[in-house]
């Protein structure tokens, strides 16, 4: 691994432990011990909430389920060890964050995905807008083309997790899925920095 990826993942699990410290990751339950564990991801403490925290919250667990996909392929078809790592810590990442939002949205008594009727996601920048086709035609892509077309596709991918997290920082309401959706802005663009410079060969 180049000490410039080395420090760019650094930076990312830096962003993960202010996360967590700014009380965004799931609180701990407050019952008795028999408390199921799905009861840890409660619900953020901080303010009222709106329709658009909401929203957010749900259609971005839509991305990130679409982001686990792609990067678990990647983990296994890439050939560059770069892409492999980087991966691999979106695989992580992001996982650790469908936790943190689908508990949020459980405790709110909400549905804890967005659903598929585009119309209702006019408002909100529509729906996450890699497809289940282009997921697949990834999975298939040749070895010798994998890495060139994931990033292309990533890349583009991730670049809507930013356009979303911008548009909570401004219509949403609650603290911690603000803050939430601040963390995901900056580690998001550093992400498709870091993806820039692998498709440019400089790292």
């Amino acid at each position: 691994m180049t000490r410039r990826l080395a420090a760019a993942l650094l930076t990312a699990a830096a962003l993960t432990a202010v996360l967590t410290a700014c009380g965004t990751a799931p609180a701990a339950p407050s019952a008795s011990s028999d408390t199921p564990p799905a009861a840890a991801n409660a619900a953020p403490n901080t303010g009222g909430r709106n329709d658009h925290d909401v929203m957010f919250l749900q259609m971005m667990v839509n991305h990130h389920e679409q982001g686990v996909a792609m990067a678990e392929i990647a983990t296994e078809k890439a050939t560059s060890d770069e892409l492999k790592t980087l991966a691999s810590a979106v695989v992580a990442t992001q996982k650790d964050e469908l936790t943190t939002m689908k508990g949020w949205l459980t405790a709110w008594g909400e549905a804890d995905r967005a659903t598929t009727d585009v119309n209702l996601h006019a408002d909100h920048g529509g729906l996450p807008a890699t497809t289940p086709e282009e997921i697949e035609s990834l999975r298939n892509t040749p070895a010798a083309d994998f890495d060139g077309t994931f990033l292309a596709l990533f890349t583009g991918h991730q670049h809507n997790a930013v356009e979303m997290a911008k548009t909570e920082s401004t219509e949403g309401s609650n603290p911690d899925a603000k803050a939430l959706a601040k963390s995901i802005d900056d580690s998001r663009t550093a992400q498709i920095q870091l993806m820039l410079k692998i498709s440019a060969g400089t790292i």
